[in-house]
């Protein structure tokens, strides 16, 4: 049986300060690098003063992500001074009377241009420079400095309007309305970069017991900042060298593959050494891509078949990163996506919850939300929100319909469940049910689109562990899953169609999914 994680680690104790006699000139090891670069990252945004220090792990990132972001940005600019400025121009004082100018070549080649020397005027002041972010005052400076030079060419548009529409006041405006927009911009893509308050501590399992495993040890609880927890140790010596090690190992190499599946493990670091491990590394990395958990290791001479390799160049020793998702700047754009749909959703769906309210009180006694555990990003236990469409005390009646399923696989499902309420049929059939999962969007536990989150009483059922691999990506409202008839799939099906959104993401295959999950909610299919 795997050993509990059981109660924190004491802290180690500090290195010994070197002698006189020239240890000081010794260069760091490659474990030092290793550890120094695996948490430099996770704290880097404890310098902005805006995100607490374990709110990020790439500040860089972040800023890719506004590069990314900032030409939808300035457009909007755009139109909003275009309408501020015309309140008074017959037909042009709404955004239909901007879309309704003519498009000539050039207005689009004077749009263009502008749009290429704002870029460049953003990029020259440093705002896509992880290092200007040190001095937050002067980077706000360098922004304003980066719009007053980018709205030069807006100069033109006034010379170049034959109706008047664009007038020299424009130019004044847009600084104004671009600082504001590129600010506001920022402030959600760094909100975007904040985890779960349940993720918001790393956990790493390490992979080896001998003196660089305790140097790793050493290492990180002295750069992390508290924002990784190390969970614990596997090897194939159960007797390790350190007395502090033996205390937290949890398992030997054979019990690796069902931590991974029962434990939530963020990262596993591979202390092995290479020459007489080498094909136990191989087998971890090959186990960590096949369960969707991130694992690194000093060297580039392992292959991988799922595993997306980041190298990071520290000193002589490159450190690798085995991604096995995507994990750059786009995950902050769909962040942000998130964050604004949630909001936006929630706002326009008030009405209609306020009457499923009603409806649910109405209908007789018991809660109007539903509060169930279930698995997300990395295995983690989050509490989803549902509206109530059972009767009350429903969970504690399932051990004595599961001769019923209908479902295949470890999942449960009965189609005529009778403890479904006359309301909560009618909200299941039109996916209502499931709008108060915004708050779990906007709190970060699920994403707009993603796998479905199971219950634990299913993910305890799993038997194979390549099923873990769902739980590499946070889980979603909608899915290819929603949109490929729900609950009509049968279970292997369901999961293919999960590990394809996860090998095949990017930011238009989430917009692809919002724009059908509609028509499907709306003509009911699959809905159970």
């Amino acid at each position: 049986m795997i050993a509990p994680a059981g109660p924190a680690l004491k802290a180690p104790p500090k290195p010994q300060a070197p002698s006189k006699n020239g240890d000081a000139k010794v260069k760091a090891s490659p474990v030092d690098r290793f550890a120094t670069a695996y948490s430099g990252g996770i704290a880097a945004a404890a310098r902005l003063g805006v995100l607490p220090p374990r709110a990020a792990r790439a500040t860089q990132r972040m800023l890719d992500a506004c590069r990314y972001l900032d030409v939808a940005a300035v457009l909007g600019a755009v139109v909003g001074v275009f309408v501020l400025t015309n309140s008074n121009h017959p037909g042009a004082a709404s955004i239909a009377g901007f879309l309704n100018m003519r498009v000539t070549v050039k207005n689009l080649l004077l749009l263009a241009g502008f749009a290429a020397v704002l870029h460049a005027s953003l990029t020259m002041f440093g705002m896509y420079d992880e290092r200007r972010l040190e001095e937050p005052m002067l980077y706000a400076v360098r922004l304003v400095g980066a719009c007053l030079v980018g709205g030069v060419p807006l100069i033109l548009f006034p010379i170049a309007s034959s109706t008047g529409a664009v007038r020299p006041i424009s130019v004044g405006y847009f600084v104004t309305v671009a600082v504001v927009t590129l600010a506001a911009l920022r402030w959600l893509v760094w909100l975007a970069a904040a985890p779960s308050p349940a993720a918001a501590i790393r956990n790493v399992l390490i992979v080896g017991s001998g003196p660089r495993a305790q140097r790793l040890y050493h290492e990180l609880y002295a750069h992390a900042e508290d924002a990784v927890q190390i969970y614990g140790f596997v090897d194939t010596n159960p007797d390790p060298i350190a007395e502090e090690i033996a205390e937290r190992m949890i398992g030997t190499l054979d019990d690796l593959e069902g931590i991974l599946m029962r434990h939530v493990i963020d990262d596993v670091l591979i202390t092995l050494p290479i020459k007489s491990c080498y094909g136990k590394i191989q087998n971890t990395i090959a186990l960590c891509e096949r369960l969707g958990v991130r694992a690194a290791y000093l060297a580039d001479v392992f292959q991988s078949s799922l595993g997306r390799p980041s190298y990071e160049q520290t000193g002589r020793f490159p450190v690798v990163r085995m991604h096995v998702v995507t994990d750059d700047h786009r995950m902050l754009v769909k962040r942000a996506m998130d964050l604004v749909g949630g909001i936006v959703g929630l706002v326009l769906a008030a009405p209609v919850m306020l009457v499923i309210v009603i409806a649910i009180k109405l209908s007789g006694p018991g809660p109007v939300i539903f509060s169930q555990q279930r698995f997300g990003l990395n295995k983690r236990r989050f509490a989803m929100y549902k509206f109530r469409t059972m009767i009350n005390g429903a969970e504690a009646l399932q051990a004595d319909l599961e001769t019923r399923n209908e479902a295949s696989g470890p999942v449960f499902k009965i189609r005529d469940d009778p403890r479904i309420t006359r309301v909560g049929r009618l909200l299941r059939r039109m996916s209502l049910d499931e709008l108060p999962q915004l708050f779990n969007v906007v709190r970060g536990d699920m994403s707009l689109v993603g796998p479905r989150p199971l219950p634990v009483r299913d993910v305890h059922k799993f038997s194979e562990s390549w099923l873990m691999r769902r739980f590499s990506v946070p889980p979603g409202v909608t899915g290819l899953w929603q949109i490929s008839g729900r609950s009509d799939l049968a279970f292997d099906r369901w999961v293919m169609l999960d590990l394809q959104y996860i090998d095949g993401w990017s930011l238009g295959l989430d917009l692809q999914i919002l724009a059908k999950t509609v028509p499907a909610v709306l003509w009911g299919r699959g809905a159970a």
